[in-house]
């Protein structure tokens, strides 16, 4: 039976960006804040950053990442040749609503800076320790409240909690029989983890 969805319709997932083709139209702050997003979770992503004026702020944050190539000059539609993912951060609006139509056309996801209707994606606050990494999205109502989630959870979460991951990953490579058989073992693992922690 269907039933029809309520609330968060947004569906969550992580991409392997080092491994696509990011392009990001804008040099100003909102460009750096976008990098500064991109870059702080996959540092290996490759970028092309087009825009008629890069920012001096925009070049220092790049040089340290050489995947980055910046080209200062007006945004032309062969840029999204070879693209995967497109990022606007253009306070240009015709600009920006023709990228994103030539993004639809070609298949190419999209996020445009403070433009929810014209995003197939948005860039929400992330928790990490080591290798765990958690999403959070208020589906665009509330950056703010996002922000405090997360610092609420960066306080909560242990920094062992990375450790718990390695000790859980190596006895995952370890365990024998089918699929549920493990699903099983490693529920009965993480229920001690957490009953122990508990306990102290």
């Amino acid at each position: 039976m269907n039933q029809r969805s309520t609330g968060n319709e947004l569906f969550p997932v992580f991409l392997q960006l080092n491994n696509l083709q990011v392009l990001l139209v804008g040099g100003g702050p909102v460009a750096l804040e976008k990098l500064t997003a991109l870059l702080g979770n996959s540092p290996h992503t490759k970028i092309t950053v087009v825009a008629r004026e890069i920012s001096a702020e925009v070049r220092s944050f790049a040089a340290a990442y050489p995947d980055i190539l910046l080209d200062e000059r007006a945004f032309e539609y062969t840029d999204l040749d070879g693209v995967d993912v497109a990022v606007v951060a253009s306070n240009n609006a015709p600009l920006n609503n023709h990228i994103r139509q030539e993004a639809r056309r070609r298949h190419i996801l999209i996020n445009v800076a403070d433009k929810p209707e014209l995003c197939d994606f948005y860039l929400g606050s992330i928790v990490k320790k080591g290798n765990l990494k958690i999403g959070i999205s208020t589906n665009g109502k509330s950056p703010t409240i996002a922000k405090r989630i997360k610092e609420l959870l960066n306080e909560a979460l242990p920094h062992e909690i990375d450790e718990t991951l390695d000790y859980m990953g190596r006895l995952r490579d370890q365990l024998k029989g089918n699929f549920a058989d493990k699903v099983r073992q490693l529920n009965a693992h993480t229920a001690m983890l957490v009953d122990s922690k508990e306990r102290k």
